[in-house]
């Protein structure tokens, strides 16, 4: 829903979002190419020396993102995160943790690119053992960003992180069974890990990231909760009242003078505020307060709050949305004596000059 709603999001953000992503995606084909690489993979029209350079290109394209996307992390400026926070692990106030994983994998990669560039001095041995590194930095990378970013309920998020599990676990398990060399235990050694962690990791997302209320475990400072919380509504009145209007007849009223606002919280989160009056029977007001996670098409929503002020009383209706599917928008509210009431919306939205129109209909329970 609304999909120009999020186009004030900072750039960072989203600059930090798109980076860390794209790293992983990068990571796991480097690890991937570097397997079947030392496997001897090869098509007839491509060269082994092809394959290898194209494994480094991806190493090194990959850094560069990992690079970009702790730049952008700090200068976004929302989560206490400073510059020590890339390279120090577990001293960040914002999810240590998960944070401090995150910087763990950098400082790994760093140590993969000093190796890299003193090659010649230490020697093939020691830089073989070095680069073993990459495959270290690989699932620390992505425990990380499941962790520790505003997306792991996110459906592109699973899909990445599952596929890039099943990725890496295949190419391990085929170097295990197909690479000659080394010492049977360290083979079987590694194809248990590469059956075995896959399922711990799946296992623990789901008990954790993909839970709600996920951001308070992780350690996300409480002053930062606390300010992200949605204000449901501030035409709800919680007062005795000399009487109310009983709306039992289904209605349909057009929105008139209708204005749609948008704030960045912190998280990530978007929230979205939509004020409109009932040109028609039964005439007042109504508030629509959406929270979630920007996406291409609108916002992901995680949190909302509807209220709804007929004409001529103080007994607000209040509630939450049941349902949104792209500007359609349905609802269910109470007053104060605890008549229901079902509010189904069809908006009109102008994000350019921020206004709203449409049609709502409410249906008593």
């Amino acid at each position: 829903m609304i999909a120009a709603a999020s186009a004030n999001a900072s750039l960072y953000w989203y600059l930090t979002r798109g980076t860390g992503a794209a790293a992983l995606v990068l990571l796991t084909a480097s690890i991937v190419l570097g397997v079947l690489t030392s496997l001897g993979w090869k098509f007839e029209r491509w060269p082994r020396f092809a394959t290898a350079g194209l494994h480094r290109y991806l190493t090194l394209v990959s850094i560069a993102f990992v690079a970009i996307h702790v730049v952008s992390t700090v200068l976004d400026g929302y989560a206490p995160i400073g510059l020590q926070d890339a390279v120090i692990p577990f001293i960040s106030p914002y999810r240590p943790i998960w944070l401090g994983l995150g910087a763990v994998a950098f400082d790994l990669l760093l140590a993969l690119v000093v190796t890299s560039l003193l090659r010649a001095r230490l020697g093939y041995r020691l830089w073989r053992s070095m680069h073993w590194l990459a495959y270290g930095a690989w699932p620390v990378a992505l425990i990380h960003a499941l962790g520790t970013g505003s997306d792991p309920r996110a459906g592109w998020l699973r899909i990445v992180g599952i596929a890039s599990l099943a990725l890496v676990a295949a190419a391990v398990l085929a170097r295990a069974a197909l690479h000659r060399a080394g010492p049977p235990a360290i083979k079987l050694a590694a194809a248990a890990t590469a059956l075995l962690a896959p399922v711990a990791i799946l296992a623990w997302y789901q008990t954790g990231p993909a839970q709600r209320g996920w951001a308070q475990r992780a350690g996300t400072p409480t002053s930062l909760i606390a300010s992200r919380q949605v204000a449901t509504t501030r035409i709800a009145a919680r007062v005795r009242v000399p009487h109310e209007v009983v709306l039992s007849r289904p209605f349909s009223s057009s929105l008139a003078g209708g204005t749609i606002t948008e704030a960045n919280g912190p998280d990530n989160l978007v929230t979205i505020v939509i004020s409109s009056r009932l040109a028609g029977r039964p005439g007042g007001a109504v508030r629509i307060d959406l929270r979630g996670l920007p996406t291409d098409t609108g916002v992901e929503m995680t949190a909302s709050g509807v209220s709804f002020l007929p004409a001529g009383t103080t007994a607000a209706y209040t509630g939450s949305v049941t349902k949104l599917a792209g500007r359609r928008v349905a609802a269910t509210v109470r007053n104060a004596s605890g008549r229901r009431l079902h509010l189904t919306f069809a908006l009109e939205i102008n994000a350019d000059a921020g206004t709203v129109g449409g049609t709502v209909a409410g249906v008593a329970a």
